[in-house]
């Protein structure tokens, strides 16, 4: 497993924020809001203007794996709030009218420049002929998905859930991606399910897990990269 990125490259050395002790919020809040004021990759997504500091783990893996590139198609599953939406618009330059970023999420997601947005769970029934459409009949380069489900606090069952959207989205990308392409999904550490690792291993040439850095080392979110769509499953 790699752990692209570097802490150093992003934002820079300062003091620790502490909060004072007040009624008005619970230890838990005081520690989240603590560990966001101290946060780098949050300090650097407000200088950036990304909406959240998730498009830093994008655009660290992007970095060393080159996914992006000016000109492709990206599908963004569970793309709220719209970090990664932002990140691939600008590599494929679809901000630019070069590229295409179509992106789904059903708590919905405000306007992007380049980002034809729909706000419906990727799980319904339509939600997957609504992106046929919404491709046009052409294929796609690269599906994204940091879909993730509301936690239950429970370890087994959270791992269930996230892999099962992993795997909703990997239905998905074995009918749209173009050969060669690829398909980045959140899941979490406990390693991806052997059924699906391989089947992505018969569908892709090559499968990794990547961790990174802008993931918080107290994650349990790790992401599978299957890069070199090849479709074995349409093959006879």
């Amino acid at each position: 497993m790699s752990r692209p990125g570097s802490r150093d490259k992003v934002g820079g050395r300062s003091l620790t924020v502490r909060l004072r002790k007040g009624k008005e919020r619970t230890v838990s809040q005081k520690e989240w809001l603590e560990r966001q004021l101290n946060d780098p990759y949050v300090r650097e997504a407000r200088k950036r203007g990304y909406r959240a500091r998730s498009a830093f783990k994008l655009i660290e893996i992007d970095d060393k794996y080159k996914l992006l590139k000016p000109g492709q198609v990206v599908v963004d599953l569970g793309a709220a709030p719209g970090s990664w939406s932002q990140v691939a618009a600008e590599r494929t330059k679809a901000s630019e009218g070069r590229g295409r970023v179509i992106a789904i999420d059903m708590h919905g997601v405000d306007p992007l420049p380049g980002v034809t947005i729909f706000k419906k769970d990727f799980l319904d029934e339509d939600a997957p002929q609504l992106l046929f459409d919404a491709i046009g009949g052409g294929k796609v380069d690269v599906v994204l998905s940091d879909m993730a489900a509301h936690a239950t606090g429970h370890k087994h069952t959270d791992h269930l859930l996230i892999m099962g959207l992993a795997e909703a989205g990997l239905d998905f990308a074995c009918q749209v991606l173009a050969p060669g392409g690829t398909y980045l999904a959140k899941v979490l550490r406990g390693g991806s399910e052997a059924e699906m690792l391989n089947r992505m291993k018969r569908n892709f040439a090559k499968v990794r897990h990547v961790k990174p850095m802008a993931s918080r080392d107290d994650s349990a979110e790790l992401f599978v990269l299957a890069t070199g769509f090849r479709g074995e499953e349409a093959k006879p």
